[in-house]
Protein backbone atom coordinates (compact mmCIF):
# COMPACT_ATOMS: atom_id res chain seq x y z
CA UNK A 1 0.00 0.00 0.00
CA UNK A 2 2.49 2.27 1.42
CA UNK A 3 4.65 1.99 -2.99
CA UNK A 4 1.23 2.61 -4.34
CA UNK A 5 1.16 6.05 -2.65
CA UNK A 6 4.07 6.62 -2.89
CA UNK A 7 4.37 5.78 -6.80
CA UNK A 8 1.20 7.79 -6.92
CA UNK A 9 2.91 10.63 -5.44
CA UNK A 10 5.88 10.70 -7.63
CA UNK A 11 3.20 10.83 -11.02
CA UNK A 12 1.36 13.58 -9.52
CA UNK A 13 4.70 15.48 -8.84
CA UNK A 14 6.03 14.57 -12.27
CA UNK A 15 2.36 16.03 -13.74
CA UNK A 16 2.85 19.62 -11.62
CA UNK A 17 6.21 20.25 -12.54
CA UNK A 18 5.77 19.39 -16.25
CA UNK A 19 2.95 21.87 -16.14
CA UNK A 20 5.36 24.49 -14.23
CA UNK A 21 7.88 24.20 -17.09
CA UNK A 22 4.94 24.63 -19.29
CA UNK A 23 3.87 27.39 -17.98
CA UNK A 24 7.13 28.73 -17.64
CA UNK A 25 8.83 28.32 -21.17
CA UNK A 26 4.84 29.60 -22.64
CA UNK A 27 5.25 33.06 -21.70
CA UNK A 28 9.02 33.21 -23.06
CA UNK A 29 7.92 31.51 -26.66
CA UNK A 30 5.02 33.76 -26.78
CA UNK A 31 7.54 36.80 -26.75
CA UNK A 32 9.75 35.78 -28.95
CA UNK A 33 6.64 35.53 -30.95
CA UNK A 34 6.41 38.75 -33.68
CA UNK A 35 3.04 37.57 -35.41
CA UNK A 36 -0.31 36.75 -34.38
CA UNK A 37 -1.03 32.75 -34.40
CA UNK A 38 -3.20 31.74 -37.14
CA UNK A 39 -5.29 28.85 -35.30
CA UNK A 40 -6.82 28.02 -38.29
CA UNK A 41 -3.39 27.11 -40.39
CA UNK A 42 -2.04 26.02 -36.54
CA UNK A 43 -5.22 23.20 -36.37
CA UNK A 44 -5.71 22.45 -40.04
CA UNK A 45 -2.14 22.20 -41.10
CA UNK A 46 -0.82 19.92 -38.22
CA UNK A 47 -4.04 17.79 -39.23
CA UNK A 48 -4.06 17.90 -42.80
CA UNK A 49 -1.53 15.49 -45.37
CA UNK A 50 1.69 17.52 -46.20
CA UNK A 51 4.77 16.78 -48.70
CA UNK A 52 7.05 16.93 -46.32
CA UNK A 53 7.29 16.09 -42.19
CA UNK A 54 7.64 19.21 -40.02
CA UNK A 55 9.40 18.86 -36.77
CA UNK A 56 9.75 22.44 -35.02
CA UNK A 57 10.17 25.73 -35.78
CA UNK A 58 13.93 27.29 -34.35
CA UNK A 59 14.30 30.72 -34.62
CA UNK A 60 12.14 31.21 -37.88
CA UNK A 61 13.59 28.44 -39.48
CA UNK A 62 11.24 25.50 -40.08
CA UNK A 63 12.81 22.27 -39.23
CA UNK A 64 11.23 19.63 -41.31
CA UNK A 65 11.85 16.07 -43.22
CA UNK A 66 11.63 16.03 -46.88
CA UNK A 67 9.35 13.80 -48.84
CA UNK A 68 9.78 12.31 -53.03
CA UNK A 69 7.72 14.01 -54.91
CA UNK A 70 5.71 11.57 -57.76
CA UNK A 71 4.16 13.76 -60.09
CA UNK A 72 3.28 12.82 -64.23
CA UNK A 73 3.31 16.05 -65.78
CA UNK A 74 0.06 17.10 -68.16
CA UNK A 75 2.65 19.12 -70.49
CA UNK A 76 4.80 15.93 -71.61
CA UNK A 77 3.38 13.22 -69.92
CA UNK A 78 6.88 12.63 -68.14
CA UNK A 79 6.70 11.52 -65.04
CA UNK A 80 9.29 13.83 -62.29
CA UNK A 81 10.64 12.79 -59.20
CA UNK A 82 12.09 15.42 -56.63
CA UNK A 83 12.81 16.09 -53.03
CA UNK A 84 9.44 18.01 -51.46
CA UNK A 85 12.20 20.84 -49.91
CA UNK A 86 12.16 21.92 -53.70
CA UNK A 87 9.67 24.20 -53.19
CA UNK A 88 11.43 26.13 -50.81
CA UNK A 89 11.39 26.30 -46.84
CA UNK A 90 8.12 27.81 -47.08
CA UNK A 91 6.68 25.51 -50.13
CA UNK A 92 5.63 28.56 -51.82
CA UNK A 93 8.65 28.08 -54.42
CA UNK A 94 8.01 26.85 -58.46
CA UNK A 95 10.04 23.52 -59.23
CA UNK A 96 10.08 22.20 -63.17
CA UNK A 97 6.58 23.77 -63.29
CA UNK A 98 5.44 22.23 -60.05
CA UNK A 99 3.92 24.35 -57.28
CA UNK A 100 1.55 23.40 -53.87
CA UNK A 101 -1.14 25.63 -53.49
CA UNK A 102 -2.53 26.14 -50.38
CA UNK A 103 -5.63 27.78 -51.76
CA UNK A 104 -6.55 24.22 -52.85
CA UNK A 105 -5.70 21.77 -49.90
CA UNK A 106 -1.59 22.43 -50.06
CA UNK A 107 -2.02 19.95 -53.10
CA UNK A 108 0.62 20.04 -56.35
CA UNK A 109 -0.39 21.71 -59.06
CA UNK A 110 0.96 22.53 -62.59
CA UNK A 111 1.38 25.55 -64.23
CA UNK A 112 -1.22 26.27 -66.76
CA UNK A 113 -3.73 23.34 -65.97
CA UNK A 114 -6.34 23.69 -63.94
CA UNK A 115 -6.60 20.11 -62.84
CA UNK A 116 -4.02 18.35 -60.72
CA UNK A 117 -1.98 16.06 -62.52
CA UNK A 118 -1.05 12.28 -61.13
CA UNK A 119 0.70 12.36 -58.06
CA UNK A 120 1.26 9.16 -55.98
CA UNK A 121 3.74 11.11 -53.57
CA UNK A 122 4.78 9.89 -50.39
CA UNK A 123 3.35 11.99 -48.44
CA UNK A 124 3.15 12.35 -44.44
CA UNK A 125 0.54 10.00 -44.31
CA UNK A 126 2.09 7.18 -46.32
CA UNK A 127 5.10 7.35 -44.05
CA UNK A 128 3.34 7.14 -41.13
CA UNK A 129 1.36 3.92 -42.00
CA UNK A 130 4.56 2.05 -43.12
CA UNK A 131 5.74 3.41 -39.71
CA UNK A 132 2.64 1.75 -37.91
CA UNK A 133 3.02 -1.23 -40.08
CA UNK A 134 6.75 -1.95 -38.83
CA UNK A 135 5.04 -1.40 -35.12
CA UNK A 136 2.56 -3.87 -36.55
CA UNK A 137 4.86 -6.24 -37.62
CA UNK A 138 7.68 -5.51 -34.38
CA UNK A 139 4.80 -6.50 -32.07
CA UNK A 140 3.79 -10.25 -33.77
CA UNK A 141 6.72 -11.75 -35.09
CA UNK A 142 8.21 -10.94 -31.17
CA UNK A 143 4.47 -12.60 -30.29
CA UNK A 144 5.09 -15.04 -32.37
CA UNK A 145 8.77 -15.71 -31.94
CA UNK A 146 7.94 -16.22 -28.27
CA UNK A 147 4.88 -18.88 -28.78
CA UNK A 148 7.48 -20.46 -31.30
CA UNK A 149 10.06 -21.54 -28.65
CA UNK A 150 7.24 -22.41 -25.57
CA UNK A 151 5.60 -25.60 -25.84
CA UNK A 152 1.77 -26.36 -25.07
CA UNK A 153 1.88 -27.66 -21.83
CA UNK A 154 3.91 -24.25 -20.42
CA UNK A 155 2.03 -21.98 -18.86
CA UNK A 156 0.60 -18.96 -20.27
CA UNK A 157 2.23 -15.67 -21.70
CA UNK A 158 2.81 -13.12 -19.08
CA UNK A 159 3.66 -9.03 -19.56
CA UNK A 160 3.66 -7.52 -23.12
CA UNK A 161 2.98 -11.10 -24.81
CA UNK A 162 0.29 -11.68 -22.85
CA UNK A 163 -1.28 -8.21 -23.17
CA UNK A 164 -1.48 -8.93 -26.79
CA UNK A 165 -2.84 -12.47 -26.00
CA UNK A 166 -5.73 -11.44 -24.00
CA UNK A 167 -6.83 -8.42 -26.88
CA UNK A 168 -6.54 -11.15 -29.25
CA UNK A 169 -8.52 -13.55 -28.01
CA UNK A 170 -11.00 -11.06 -26.71
CA UNK A 171 -11.36 -9.52 -30.21
CA UNK A 172 -12.08 -12.74 -31.65
CA UNK A 173 -13.85 -15.10 -29.15
CA UNK A 174 -16.08 -12.13 -28.00
CA UNK A 175 -16.52 -9.50 -30.66
CA UNK A 176 -15.58 -11.60 -34.22
CA UNK A 177 -16.92 -15.21 -33.30
CA UNK A 178 -20.14 -13.39 -31.90
CA UNK A 179 -21.30 -11.65 -34.34
CA UNK A 180 -20.22 -13.36 -37.41
CA UNK A 181 -21.13 -17.38 -35.64
CA UNK A 182 -19.00 -20.51 -35.32
CA UNK A 183 -19.54 -21.44 -38.99
CA UNK A 184 -18.57 -18.33 -40.69
CA UNK A 185 -15.85 -16.20 -38.32
CA UNK A 186 -12.66 -18.05 -39.28
CA UNK A 187 -13.07 -16.78 -42.90
CA UNK A 188 -13.02 -12.85 -41.38
CA UNK A 189 -11.49 -13.18 -38.20
CA UNK A 190 -8.12 -12.30 -40.19
CA UNK A 191 -9.17 -8.70 -41.63
CA UNK A 192 -10.90 -7.81 -38.43
CA UNK A 193 -7.92 -8.65 -36.08
CA UNK A 194 -5.97 -6.68 -38.62
CA UNK A 195 -8.27 -3.99 -38.86
CA UNK A 196 -8.46 -3.51 -34.97
CA UNK A 197 -5.02 -3.48 -34.27
CA UNK A 198 -4.02 -1.62 -37.10
CA UNK A 199 -6.63 1.80 -36.22
CA UNK A 200 -5.74 1.30 -32.37
CA UNK A 201 -1.81 1.54 -33.24
CA UNK A 202 -2.66 4.02 -36.22
CA UNK A 203 -4.81 6.13 -33.42
CA UNK A 204 -2.45 5.97 -30.50
CA UNK A 205 0.45 6.95 -32.86
CA UNK A 206 -1.37 10.19 -33.79
CA UNK A 207 -1.55 11.19 -30.06
CA UNK A 208 2.27 11.35 -29.85
CA UNK A 209 2.89 15.19 -31.08
CA UNK A 210 6.52 14.52 -32.19
CA UNK A 211 8.43 12.37 -35.15
CA UNK A 212 7.57 9.53 -35.47
CA UNK A 213 4.39 10.56 -34.48
CA UNK A 214 1.44 13.01 -35.04
CA UNK A 215 0.08 12.26 -38.41
CA UNK A 216 -3.09 12.30 -38.09
CA UNK A 217 -4.20 9.33 -40.82
CA UNK A 218 -7.23 8.39 -39.38
CA UNK A 219 -8.58 11.54 -39.24
CA UNK A 220 -7.71 11.56 -43.34
CA UNK A 221 -11.41 9.98 -44.83
CA UNK A 222 -9.61 8.08 -47.74
CA UNK A 223 -7.85 6.07 -45.02
CA UNK A 224 -12.07 5.60 -43.34
CA UNK A 225 -13.01 5.11 -47.27
CA UNK A 226 -10.55 2.27 -47.99
CA UNK A 227 -11.48 0.44 -44.69
CA UNK A 228 -15.15 1.26 -44.53
CA UNK A 229 -15.11 -0.08 -49.16
CA UNK A 230 -12.90 -3.25 -47.84
CA UNK A 231 -15.61 -4.44 -45.28
CA UNK A 232 -18.40 -3.64 -47.77
CA UNK A 233 -16.98 -5.77 -50.86
CA UNK A 234 -16.53 -8.50 -47.95
CA UNK A 235 -19.95 -8.22 -47.14
CA UNK A 236 -21.61 -8.09 -50.45
CA UNK A 237 -19.25 -10.58 -52.32
CA UNK A 238 -19.48 -13.20 -49.94
CA UNK A 239 -23.27 -12.63 -48.41
CA UNK A 240 -25.26 -15.99 -49.35
CA UNK A 241 -28.64 -16.16 -51.08
CA UNK A 242 -30.60 -15.53 -47.97
CA UNK A 243 -29.15 -12.40 -47.44
CA UNK A 244 -30.07 -11.72 -51.37
CA UNK A 245 -33.33 -12.42 -50.55
CA UNK A 246 -33.94 -10.35 -47.92
CA UNK A 247 -33.02 -6.99 -49.78
CA UNK A 248 -34.40 -7.69 -52.85
CA UNK A 249 -37.72 -9.74 -51.72
CA UNK A 250 -38.06 -9.38 -47.51
CA UNK A 251 -40.75 -10.84 -45.74
CA UNK A 252 -43.17 -8.49 -45.89
CA UNK A 253 -46.39 -7.75 -47.02
CA UNK A 254 -46.84 -8.12 -51.19
CA UNK A 255 -47.93 -4.52 -51.41
CA UNK A 256 -44.79 -3.21 -49.83
CA UNK A 257 -42.69 -5.13 -52.45
CA UNK A 258 -44.89 -4.88 -55.62
CA UNK A 259 -45.68 -3.00 -57.82
CA UNK A 260 -44.15 -0.47 -56.01
CA UNK A 261 -40.89 -1.83 -54.96
CA UNK A 262 -40.77 0.18 -51.50
CA UNK A 263 -38.72 -1.99 -49.48
CA UNK A 264 -36.53 -3.30 -52.14
CA UNK A 265 -35.55 -0.12 -52.80
CA UNK A 266 -35.22 1.12 -48.82
CA UNK A 267 -32.95 -2.51 -48.49
CA UNK A 268 -30.69 -1.50 -51.63
CA UNK A 269 -30.14 1.83 -49.70
CA UNK A 270 -29.09 0.24 -46.81
CA UNK A 271 -26.42 -1.46 -48.56
CA UNK A 272 -24.52 1.76 -49.18
CA UNK A 273 -25.76 3.57 -45.57
CA UNK A 274 -23.25 1.20 -43.66
CA UNK A 275 -20.12 1.77 -45.00
CA UNK A 276 -20.95 4.97 -45.35
CA UNK A 277 -21.76 4.72 -41.63
CA UNK A 278 -18.29 3.37 -40.86
CA UNK A 279 -16.23 5.25 -43.03
CA UNK A 280 -17.58 8.88 -40.89
CA UNK A 281 -17.58 7.92 -37.60
CA UNK A 282 -14.10 6.68 -37.42
CA UNK A 283 -13.00 9.80 -39.41
CA UNK A 284 -15.50 12.61 -37.43
CA UNK A 285 -14.18 11.27 -33.98
CA UNK A 286 -10.57 11.00 -35.00
CA UNK A 287 -10.50 14.28 -36.75
CA UNK A 288 -12.58 16.00 -33.67
CA UNK A 289 -10.38 15.04 -30.65
CA UNK A 290 -7.31 15.99 -32.72
CA UNK A 291 -8.74 19.39 -33.41
CA UNK A 292 -10.00 20.08 -29.82
CA UNK A 293 -6.29 19.28 -28.30
CA UNK A 294 -4.94 21.85 -30.92
CA UNK A 295 -6.98 24.63 -30.27
CA UNK A 296 -6.75 24.57 -26.43
CA UNK A 297 -2.94 24.80 -27.26
CA UNK A 298 -3.43 27.52 -29.37
CA UNK A 299 -5.48 29.36 -26.54
CA UNK A 300 -2.15 29.22 -24.36
CA UNK A 301 -0.32 31.05 -26.91
CA UNK A 302 -3.33 34.01 -27.98
CA UNK A 303 -3.47 34.82 -24.23
CA UNK A 304 0.05 35.67 -23.86
CA UNK A 305 -0.02 37.60 -26.24
CA UNK A 306 -2.69 39.65 -24.62
CA UNK A 307 -0.85 40.07 -21.45
CA UNK A 308 1.18 37.69 -18.71
CA UNK A 309 -0.86 37.90 -16.13
CA UNK A 310 -3.94 36.49 -18.37
CA UNK A 311 -1.66 34.12 -20.20
CA UNK A 312 -0.37 32.87 -16.98
CA UNK A 313 -4.46 31.68 -15.41
CA UNK A 314 -5.61 30.90 -18.81
CA UNK A 315 -2.57 28.45 -19.59
CA UNK A 316 -3.43 26.50 -16.24
CA UNK A 317 -6.52 25.79 -17.67
CA UNK A 318 -5.85 24.93 -20.69
CA UNK A 319 -3.20 22.71 -19.40
CA UNK A 320 -5.60 20.93 -17.38
CA UNK A 321 -7.54 20.76 -20.15
CA UNK A 322 -5.16 19.21 -22.51
CA UNK A 323 -4.55 16.39 -20.65
CA UNK A 324 -7.66 15.79 -19.76
CA UNK A 325 -8.71 15.45 -23.12
CA UNK A 326 -5.23 13.56 -23.91
CA UNK A 327 -6.45 10.88 -21.22
CA UNK A 328 -9.66 10.96 -22.88
CA UNK A 329 -8.34 10.22 -26.53
CA UNK A 330 -6.34 7.38 -25.19
CA UNK A 331 -9.52 6.00 -24.39
CA UNK A 332 -11.10 6.81 -27.70
CA UNK A 333 -8.59 5.81 -29.74
CA UNK A 334 -9.08 2.17 -28.11
CA UNK A 335 -13.39 2.68 -28.40
CA UNK A 336 -13.12 3.64 -32.33
CA UNK A 337 -10.69 0.97 -33.44
CA UNK A 338 -13.50 -1.48 -31.18
CA UNK A 339 -16.49 -0.17 -32.98
CA UNK A 340 -15.22 0.05 -36.42
CA UNK A 341 -14.54 -3.65 -35.71
CA UNK A 342 -17.37 -4.74 -34.10
CA UNK A 343 -19.48 -2.55 -36.73
CA UNK A 344 -17.74 -4.75 -39.37
CA UNK A 345 -17.76 -7.90 -37.65
CA UNK A 346 -22.06 -7.07 -37.22
CA UNK A 347 -22.48 -6.36 -41.06
CA UNK A 348 -20.74 -9.49 -42.26
CA UNK A 349 -22.55 -11.59 -40.03
CA UNK A 350 -25.81 -9.95 -41.15
CA UNK A 351 -25.02 -11.00 -45.26
CA UNK A 352 -24.50 -14.51 -43.90
CA UNK A 353 -28.24 -15.02 -42.23
CA UNK A 354 -29.32 -18.75 -41.91
CA UNK A 355 -32.08 -20.19 -44.19
CA UNK A 356 -35.31 -20.00 -41.92
CA UNK A 357 -37.92 -22.84 -42.49
CA UNK A 358 -41.46 -22.44 -41.87
CA UNK A 359 -43.59 -24.91 -39.98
Amino acid sequence: MRKYILHNKRICLGIMLLGLLFLVAAPTYAAEEKEPIDVKEAVLGHMSDAYDWHITTWNGHHVSIPLPVIVKSQRDGKWYTFCSSRFGHDGKEVYQGFYIDPERQGKIYEEGFETRPWDISITKDVVQIWINIFILLAIFITCARWYKKRKPQDGAPGGFVGMIEVLVMSINDDLIKASIGEKHYRRYAPYLLTVFFFILVTNLMGLIPIFPGGANVTGNITITFLFATITFLFINIFGNREYWKEIFWPDVPVWMKCPVPLMPVIELFGIFTKPFALMVRLFANMLAGHAIILSLTCVIFITFQVNALVGTSLSAVSFVMILFMDLLELLVAFIQAYVFTMLSAVFIGMSLPEHHHKD
